[in-house]
């Protein structure tokens, strides 16, 4: 694609490198194959080409954004489906993050999208805030269908029956291991997830100390930042992710760290791209060390001994987070795991589409997200399993407001065949 951004405007790095993925781009439309929302609404503007289009005429022009540009940026849900498949490798992620900060600078929305999305900043990175308001949602939920506004009732309909107690291993605190020492490992507790469900950090803890792991839950790590930064609100995501940078840094310059273990895929394919982000700052060193040190826990286990576990009359239906397929590139290791641990594993059609689930996307754009959510529940079903697999709490979340067959993460499936306990989920079931 032909660009035409003045010198003045390519000092800016992200003007820079949003031009680099624009020359990039060939315009063959493969993209538009494996994107969710163009699927799902048939509108060229809501493909990745289409938004390219608009995203370049924005930036190269500096125009103040309008609505119409700014829907259809909204409406990506950032899977990165379009990135797998692009044959010009395309580096899409970059451009609408880009995009979307742009816009954000430069687009004053309606006081109704600004309430919501700056309470939504304001409260899922915090765990103890999440609570209150996941309680609040949850005394609210039976009067969801008096909302005027379907992200209102979308955000009340959010609210788990249950809301998992506090859970004490999410302190910072160093787990020794059960076997001779074979690494050292800091272990990403989140945000959301800590409020959501507690049974996966656990289960995490359980399985690597169990396999020769010291695990570490850093002093002052918390939020990755992901979720304000696809929001465009690189003030508030550099400020959680440079906080977990020098957390994790003073571990690496204390005892040493083989690696940062992350069992929310959404955040890890953010970690991943720390180098990225503080490229232009005084934490772009460090910034990168830890981002060369982020893994998967799925990635991790695989670079362990973990010895083959007896089969199981259990039918395991893996569903693939976009931001650990797509973002992370990661789509072997899961299946192989599971099916070491002795499940019959199984994949749902079309497994490259988003559930719906995208971060804040299922509460900010209801409607699309309905519908993609019942795409990805029927092609599950349709495998007929006792259970879902999944690395993702988003994904978890959303499936499972959709089906009642029992959905747990991936590690706890794998810390249950190897001597943990059998996921609460299941026991629930």
């Amino acid at each position: 694609m032909q660009t035409h951004f003045t010198e003045t405007q390519l000092k800016d790095a992200g003007t820079a490198r949003a031009n680099e993925i624009l020359r990039t781009c060939v315009h063959c439309g493969f993209c538009t194959a494996t994107c969710p929302t163009y699927q799902a609404l048939g509108d060229e503007l809501d493909s990745p080409r289409g938004r390219i289009y608009l995203i370049k005429d924005m930036l190269e022009n500096e125009r103040v954004p309008d609505e119409k540009t700014v829907r259809h940026i909204d409406r990506c849900l950032s899977c990165l489906s379009c990135m797998t498949t692009c044959p010009s490798g395309v580096h899409y992620m970059h451009l609408i993050d880009h995009a979307r900060e742009y816009i954000e600078h430069n687009y004053k929305r309606p006081f109704t999208d600004r309430a919501l999305r700056w309470t939504l900043a304001q409260i899922l990175p915090y765990p103890t805030r999440f609570r209150l308001a996941l309680l609040a949602a949850k005394i609210g939920r039976p009067f969801a269908f008096l909302m005027p506004d379907a992200r209102l009732k979308a955000m009340l309909e959010m609210a788990p029956k249950t809301i998992p107690p506090v859970s004490r291993n999410d302190d910072p605190q160093s787990f020794a291991p059960q076997t001779p020492r074979k690494k050292r490992v800091a272990l990403m507790t989140g945000c959301a997830q800590k409020a959501l469900n507690t049974d996966i950090n656990d289960a995490t803890i359980r399985l690597l100390t169990r396999l020769g792991c010291e695990v570490v839950v850093a002093k002052g790590a918390g939020c990755c930042g992901a979720l304000s930064h696809h929001m465009g609100k690189s003030d508030a995501s550099h400020a959680s992710a440079g906080a977990n940078i020098r957390a994790w840094m003073d571990e690496i310059r204390g005892d040493g760290l083989d690696g940062i273990i992350i069992n929310t895929s959404g955040c890890g394919t953010t970690v991943k791209d720390y180098g990225h982000m503080f490229r232009e700052t005084e934490l772009a060193e460090d910034a990168a060390t830890i981002a060369g040190l982020a893994m998967d826990i799925s990635e991790f286990l695989q670079k362990l001994d973990m010895p083959a576990s007896d089969p199981k009359d259990l039918t395991v239906a893996y569903h693939a987070a976009c931001s650990l397929q797509h973002g992370q590139q990661i789509k072997d290791a899961p299946k192989a795991l599971l099916k070491k641990a002795g499940f019959k594993v199984v994949q749902p059609e079309n497994g490259h589409l988003c559930c719906g689930s995208a971060g804040t996307y299922n509460l900010m754009q209801p409607e699309i997200s309905q519908q993609l959510k019942g795409w990805k529940v029927a092609s599950l079903e349709a495998k007929h399993p006792d259970i879902i697999a999944a690395g993702n709490i988003g994904c978890m979340m959303q499936i499972g407001s959709g089906t009642d067959v029992p959905i747990v993460h991936t590690v706890e499936l794998l810390d249950w065949a190897f001597g943990g306990p059998k996921p609460p989920a299941l026991e629930q079931s």
